[in-house]
């Protein structure tokens, strides 16, 4: 599948408690490949590994602590062995007007998606490099076409796709590869009651028809896996996607015209009211994380 060796069966995914990385893991493990399963939720964790035909280890780990990262990689190599391929899937949302957004969630929804992305790369590269593995950066839509109400994942995605483009280039020379997936609306828990919450409603209703369709998990861990069989440089999901790509440059003004029709009906009150985190994923972190103690004021200092 990716490289030779040893090392050449053994897989690695980040937020692999549910959702995609589940459903990516379920179907790793069905062509052979022994797993490597990291997420917030050991338990969860645990259940995902139950069922999965091969050999299944889980660590319970957060993906912006580099050192707790870098202890997982090592645990994984020494369990199961270098690994050879590496899916940076582990990410959370937030939606609401950014005004209304508590900084720490900004922050918190960057550091996961883009810091939490180039934290996996650091730690499992050198065992890619030993593998001539494959790493796959799970991107999104909203790297594409910046929307209103989801600035954090949106600013982050466009930063993960950004990192994965560079790196890329700076690996190939040791056999690693790099892939992007690209990922449309899906079925997580993420945008669970995805009708009811005013944001992700007023976001999808003015989409053609094609676009506003939502994939399982299941179907969306079918087409990275084969991009990951393929070590694919783009991966798109669904496959349509891929003929996006030539109308970027204007997507944007698409996108705020769209939204700006699509947002004017609903009250201020009601998207405030339902700005925060989104999905069990999100919640579960948050709680990992306790809560954020308030920044201190500062004194300017006086002139």
């Amino acid at each position: 599948m990716a490289g030779e060796g040893p090392g050449a069966r053994i897989a690695v995914v980040t937020g692999a408690a549910r959702g995609v990385g589940a459903a990516v893991a379920r179907r790793l493990a069905l062509r052979g490949m022994r797993m490597a399963l990291l997420g917030r939720e050991l338990e969860s964790l645990r259940q995902v590994a139950a069922g999965l035909p091969t050999e299944a280890h889980c660590f319970e780990v957060d993906v912006t602590d580099e050192a707790a990262l870098q202890g997982a990689a090592r645990s994984v190599d020494a369990r199961l062995g270098p690994a050879s391929v590496v899916i940076a899937n582990a990410g959370i949302a937030a939606a609401g007007p950014f005004a209304a957004c508590e900084a720490s969630l900004f922050d918190r929804v960057v550091e996961v998606n883009l810091i939490g992305s180039a934290n996996t790369a650091r730690v499992f590269l050198p065992q890619l490099a030993r593998t001539g593995g494959y790493f796959l950066q799970v991107a999104s839509t909203a790297a594409f076409g910046s929307a209103p109400l989801m600035s954090a994942y949106c600013a982050s995605k466009a930063g993960v796709e950004s990192f994965a483009q560079a790196l890329r280039t700076e690996v190939r020379p040791a056999g690693v590869g790099v892939g992007i997936a690209y990922v449309h609306w899906t079925g997580t828990d993420m945008i669970a009651a995805l009708d009811d919450h005013p944001v992700l409603r007023a976001l999808r209703s003015h989409q053609p028809a094609p676009a506003r369709r939502v994939h399982s998990p299941e179907q969306v861990a079918r087409w990275l896996v084969r991009g990951v069989e393929r070590r694919a440089v783009s991966v798109y999901a669904p496959p349509w996607l891929r003929l996006v790509q030539p109308l970027r440059p204007v997507l944007p003004l698409v996108v705020s015209a769209v939204a700006r029709r699509s947002l004017s009906a609903l009250p201020s009150e009601e998207l405030e009211r339902t700005t925060g985190v989104l999905g069990v994923g999100g919640a579960a972190d948050l709680r990992a994380r306790g809560a954020v103690p308030p920044v201190p004021p500062v004194t300017p200092p006086q002139t």
